[in-house]
């Protein structure tokens, strides 16, 4: 690639795409831009994620520290305990890395998401 521009988007392939896209609509509270019966869009700053049901697709994440989705927040310890309310288990609680905070949970398909506090 030689012209270099921003990564704009990411999908995330799915069978259970009832269950992923409540998850990511209902307890992480992402706003949707487009809705379809097999594909969800969602606007993270520049970034575009996607949800959508793929064929091939056959249930959760077979390895789970293959990608994670990192989330950047302005407060991570309130949207920890935001997301606790709504039942997110993490799998890390928010930790200092000298650079910023981190704290990891999985979605229902078993892929690793982290909110970062960058400081």
């Amino acid at each position: 690639m030689d012209e270099k521009k921003e990564l704009v988007g990411v999908i995330i392939w799915t069978q259970n795409f009832d269950i992923m896209s409540n998850f990511y609509l209902n307890t992480l509270k992402l706003e949707s831009k487009t809705i379809r019966n097999d594909f969800i869009n969602f606007q993270w700053g520049k970034m575009k994620l996607s949800l959508a049901v793929h064929k091939d697709i056959q249930g959760s994440s077979k390895d789970k520290n293959r990608i994670m989705l990192n989330f950047e927040v302005q407060k991570i310890q309130v949207v920890y305990e935001q997301l606790l309310t709504r039942k997110v288990e993490f799998i890390r609680k928010p930790e200092d890395e000298g650079w910023g905070k981190v704290a990891s949970f999985l979605d229902p398909d078993d892929n690793i998401l982290q909110l970062l506090e960058i400081y």
